[in-house]
């Protein structure tokens, strides 16, 4: 079982514990993650004069805007994988065909050559009977 752990974080200027099963690192992350979130809405003009719950409520949206977008670019990532697999996994199939189709040329090659060889072999048998007749 993971081991649960805390940390210290600031959030707002205020101390705040997190705990969890994550890393301290990835606390900490998450906290500057919303520091900047806060920050980029505390430059909105009329921001600073709102209460205290309607900029949380801005925080919350702005926080959840980000995690569908997030989402959904996971999604889209996913769907270009499957895709990717899919193509990857006719492209396997059909170079297995080819090389089946090369064996297969290279046998009837090679019966070829030998046939050949044969057939020059009984030329030559010919000839010198031939030549033998003729003299």
């Amino acid at each position: 079982m993971a081991v649960k752990n805390t940390a210290q974080v600031v959030i707002g200027g205020k101390i705040i514990t997190l705990g969890g099963y994550e890393s301290e690192e990835y606390f900490q992350k998450v906290a500057s993650y919303i520091n900047n979130k806060m920050s980029e809405l505390s430059e909105m003009p009329g921001y600073s004069r709102q209460p205290m719950e309607t900029k949380h409520t801005l925080l919350s949206l702005n926080v959840t805007d980000d995690y569908f977008k997030a989402k959904k670019q996971a999604e889209i990532f996913e769907q270009d994988l499957q895709q990717k697999d899919q193509e990857m996994y006719e492209l396997k199939h059909e170079l297995i065909a080819l090389r089946m189709k090369i064996e297969e040329t290279e046998k009837k090659e090679s019966d070829a050559r030998h046939q050949k060889e044969l057939l020059e072999g009984k030329v030559k048998e010919l000839e010198q009977e031939i030549d033998k007749l003729l003299k």
